[in-house]
């Protein structure tokens, strides 16, 4: 197992490497040094020299990749990419280009994000989970007819449809719940509930199709057979057998997932006005801030690819059929 983990490590290594470098070259083929200083400088203010001035500060004077004004030891550390992106795989983030700590900026952020995406997961995958064993339960029958519909039907809708609908019906029209907004401790949770019950209800359609389609492959196996023939009750193969081996390739979708949680959603936290990493990260492309974009992208790269180790993981914990070698 031990081995296991350190060579995806080790395997992980040239991913950052590639993401890091696509997002440096991605973002200098739409922008140059010059275009971010007069993004921040605005109309009045823009003279060469303010540019100059704007640059220096911030260390994007230099070349991007090569710095062939340079000797040997300088020649690719004294650059953009390696002053910018390099530092990242030991986490230093640096600061945005008004100064802030992106450190600070995401540890301030990052309770905001999760309590909007923690909810919405857990409650989102007991929802999908309970709805999907019903309808599959009723296999074959007019409620699983009307449920697909329903589930296709809100699944094609977007998700800005939910959120746009939800502030006008229960913030502007009914007046239950705050239409934007984020207070921290108790307060925060009357500013929480619309967020996170749009989230859920969004994510219904999607997520009950495909429980919907796994449990329906298990309970077309023998040992379901078995259980049946042997007298079992309808709801004893549901829950002793069917739900406990459906949910062992429900992993893949759900471990992975976790570690990206405190990453926030961008547009749910963008429409609510909620603090978190999400907005954070839009706020960063609209101003066009590399730093923060870079650092965002590569931590959303590093969650990920925990996620993924740690889904590999849990397979040998729920299914002993499995060994990673």
């Amino acid at each position: 197992m031990l081995a296991y983990i350190i060579r995806r490590l080790l395997y992980a290594l040239p991913i950052l490497v590639g993401v890091n470098l696509i997002t440096f070259a991605l973002f200098f083929m739409v922008n140059s040094p010059d275009h971010m200083a007069q993004a921040q400088l605005g109309i009045k203010h823009i003279t060469p020299e303010a540019i100059a001035q704007w640059k220096a500060e911030r260390g994007y004077d230099k070349p991007l990749f090569v710095n062939d004004r340079e000797d040997s030891e300088g020649l690719l550390t004294d650059t953009i990419f390696f002053e910018k992106s390099v530092k990242l795989f030991v986490f230093d983030f640096g600061k945005t280009d008004e100064g802030r700590s992106i450190a600070t900026e995401i540890k301030q952020r990052m309770i905001p994000s999760l309590s909007v995406a923690l909810p919405v997961f857990i409650i989102g995958l007991t929802v999908n989970i309970c709805f999907s064993l019903i309808v599959v339960m009723f296999r074959a029958s007019m409620f699983e007819l009307a449920a697909m519909v329903l589930c296709v039907a809100m699944f094609s809708i977007s998700g800005m449809f939910y959120i746009i609908g939800g502030q006008f019906i229960f913030g502007k029209t009914w007046n239950l719940v705050p239409v934007s907004g984020y207070l921290h401790g108790v307060d925060a949770l009357r500013f929480l509930i619309l967020p996170v019950f749009i989230g859920v209800i969004g994510g219904i359609g999607g997520g009950t199709r495909l429980y919907r389609m796994i449990f329906l492959e298990e309970a077309n196996r023998d040992y379901i057979r078995t259980a049946r023939a042997k007298g079992v009750s309808e709801y004893g193969i549901l829950f002793k057998h069917l739900l406990p081996n459906g949910l062992i390739p429900i992993l893949t979708g759900v471990v992975v997932i976790i570690p990206t949680l405190f990453m926030g959603s961008l547009l749910t936290e963008s429409f609510f006005g909620i603090p978190g990493l999400g907005s954070f990260t839009i706020d960063g492309i609209q101003a066009q801030d590399f730093s923060i974009v870079r650092s965002m992208v590569f931590l959303g790269s590093v969650l990920y690819i925990i996620g993924l180790l740690l889904t590999d993981i849990s397979y040998t914990w729920v299914d002993p059929r499995v060994r990673l070698s």
